[in-house]
C-alpha cells in the first residue's frame, strides 16, 4: 500500500482548527503539520484537499446492525457500507439480535461475522439478562467494548428489572455498562391510560407521552444511584430529556468520569412537532420529545454534561414502519447521515466543528479506552473522513444505502458532504465509489 499525502486540508483535531498536510503510511498516520512541511516518499498518492475539512473518523458507540437473525432489516455488510459513506470508521453493535448476544460463543460468532463482512472497524457488546453474569465475567475487557443493559424494554426485549440481578451486575462489572434507561412500570401505566381513550388506534404523537419524561428520569436516576454505590463505570445511552441533564456533571475531565452520557443525533435534530409529518417513522425509544428537551440536550452537549454523540442506528423495513402505532417497531436508520446532520447543525451555528469532532470522534475513544483511534496523532490508525463543507445534496431513495431503503431525513437538503473515508489507511469511500473488498479490524481496548 503506497503512502498517501492529503494536502492543504482544514484539520479539526483536539479542539483546534488549522490548515495542514497529513501523511498516511500503511495503516497509520505517520506525520502531519503545516502545508509543505510534511515530507513524503517519492511515488506517494497525493490529494489536494484545499477548501475541505479533515477529521478523525467517527466512532459510533451505539448501532443495531441486525445481524444475526434480523437481516431482512439490515446486516453488517450493508450497514457498515452505509456508515463508511457517512464518515463513520468504527462501530459498536448491540446484542438484541436473534439469538441474543448473551454468551461468549454468540459474541465470538458476531466477531467472526464482522471480520468477514464489515467494511469498517467493529466491536460488539455482550448483553445482560439477569442470569448470565458468569458469561459476562469471562469476557475480556481488552477485546469487548462493553456490557449492554436494558433497564427498560424495547425492540427485542432484554429487560432486566430484578433488583438483586442489577445490583450484582453493577457490583461486579469490569468494563463499561451501557444502559437503556426507561422505567417499564411507568410506561405500562401510560399505555393503559392512552388505550382506554384511543384503543389500538393511537396517534404517533402520543409516543413521548407513553414513553414519558418521567419514565426516562426515574430509570436514569436508578442506574446512577447504583453506579455511585458500587463505583461502576456507567454510560447512559440516548438521553432524551431536559430533566436528565440534572443528573450529570461537567466538572470532571472525561478520563476521570465514572458516569457518562450519550445523546443521539435524532434527539438533537427532531422534536415532537415532527410526528405530524413522520408518524411512526419517528417512533424511537426513548421517544423524541419536546423542543425544550431538544434545546436542553444541545446545551448539554455544548457544556459537556453529555459526553458522546451517537446514532442508535436501528433499521426496520418500510412495511414494518408502516404499521399501526403498537404494531410498528421502534427505531430508525441514521448512521449514514449522522455526521452530515451534525455538520448541518454547524452551518446553523448550533455546534462548532471542534465540538462535533470531540463528541463523535475523540470522546468515544477516550470513554471506551479504544487503542490508537479517534484522534489525528502520529502512530494512530489512519481512520479519517474528508468533508466538502460546501456541497449541497438532498437525501433521497437514490442515495440512501441502508438495506431498509429509507431514512427519516428524506427530503432534507444538507450543505456538507463526506467525500472520502479512510479506514486503517485504506480508502474505503471515495465520492460514491465504495471499496467492497476491504474489511475493517476488531477494536482493541486499553483496560
Amino acid at each position: 500500500m503506497s503512502d498517501k499525502l492529503i494536502q492543504n486540508a482544514t484539520i479539526i483535531n483536539e479542539g483546534i482548527s488549522f490548515k495542514g498536510d497529513l501523511l498516511i503510511t500503511g495503516e497509520t498516520i505517520s506525520a502531519f503539520g503545516p502545508p509543505g512541511q510534511v515530507k513524503c516518499p517519492a511515488g506517494s498518492e497525493k490529494t489536494d484537499a484545499s477548501g475541505f475539512i479533515l477529521i478523525p473518523g467517527v466512532i459510533d458507540d451505539h448501532v443495531h446492525f441486525r445481524e444475526p437473525g434480523l437481516t431482512h432489516k439490515g446486516d453488517i455488510y450493508t450497514e457498515s457500507r452505509a456508515a463508511a459513506a457517512g464518515g463513520v470508521t468504527s462501530f459498536m453493535d448491540m446484542p438484541n439480535t436473534i439469538p441474543q448476544t448473551i454468551t461468549l460463543n454468540d459474541l465470538e460468532e458476531k466477531y467472526s461475522a464482522g471480520s468477514e463482512r464489515s467494511l469498517i472497524n467493529y466491536s460488539f457488546y455482550i448483553g445482560a439478562t439477569g442470569d448470565n453474569l458468569d458469561e459476562i465475567m469471562k469476557a475480556d475487557p481488552q477485546k469487548v467494548c462493553g456490557i449492554k443493559l436494558f433497564m427498560g424494554s424495547s425492540t427485542g426485549n432484554m429487560l432486566v428489572d430484578n433488583e438483586s440481578s442489577l445490583r450484582e451486575l453493577f457490583r461486579t462489572a469490569k468494563f463499561p455498562v451501557a444502559v437503556h434507561c426507561e422505567d417499564d412500570q411507568t410506561i405500562k401505566k401510560n399505555i393503559e391510560t392512552i388505550r382506554k381513550k384511543y384503543g389500538d388506534d393511537v396517534p404517533a404523537n402520543f409516543h413521548p407521552i407513553i414513553r414519558s419524561r418521567e419514565a426516562c428520569y426515574k430509570s436514569s436516576l436508578h442506574a446512577i444511584s447504583l453506579a455511585k454505590e458500587f463505583n461502576t463505570r456507567l454510560h447512559i445511552l440516548h438521553l432524551s430529556t431536559a430533566d436528565e441533564m440534572k443528573l450529570f456533571s461537567s466538572e470532571e475531565i472525561l478520563q476521570e468520569k465514572r458516569i457518562t452520557g450519550e445523546a443521539c443525533v435524532h434527539h438533537l435534530w427532531f422534536d415532537d412537532a415532527d410526528y405530524e409529518k413522520l408518524g411512526v417513522k419517528l417512533k424511537i425509544n426513548p421517544a423524541v420529545k419536546t423542543k425544550f428537551d431538544r434545546e436542553s440536550l444541545i446545551k448539554g452537549v455544548n457544556n459537556d454534561l453529555i459526553d458522546v454523540i451517537a446514532t442508535d442506528h436501528a433499521p426496520h423495513t418500510v412495511e414494518e414502519k408502516s404499521d399501526s402505532y403498537f404494531s410498528s417497531p421502534s427505531g430508525a436508520p441514521m448512521v449514514q447521515h449522522s455526521l452530515t446532520a451534525m455538520l448541518e447543525l454547524w452551518h446553523r451555528k448550533v455546534f462548532s466543528l471542534e465540538k462535533i469532532v470531540e463528541k463523535m470522534c475523540h470522546n468515544p475513544a477516550i470513554l471506551f479506552n479504544i487503542r490508537k483511534r479517534g484522534f489525528i496523532r502520529e502512530g494512530y490508525k489512519a481512520d479519517l473522513a474528508l468533508i466538502d463543507p460546501e456541497h449541497k445534496w438532498i437525501v433521497s431513495g437514490k442515495n440512501i444505502l441502508y438495506k431498509c431503503g429509507w431514512s427519516p431525513l428524506e427530503g432534507v437538503t444538507f450543505r456538507s458532504k463526506v467525500v472520502k473515508t479512510f479506514v486503517n489507511g485504506n480508502l474505503v469511500y471515495d465520492y460514491g465509489d465504495i471499496n467492497e473488498d476491504y474489511r475493517g479490524q476488531r477494536l482493541e481496548f486499553d483496560r
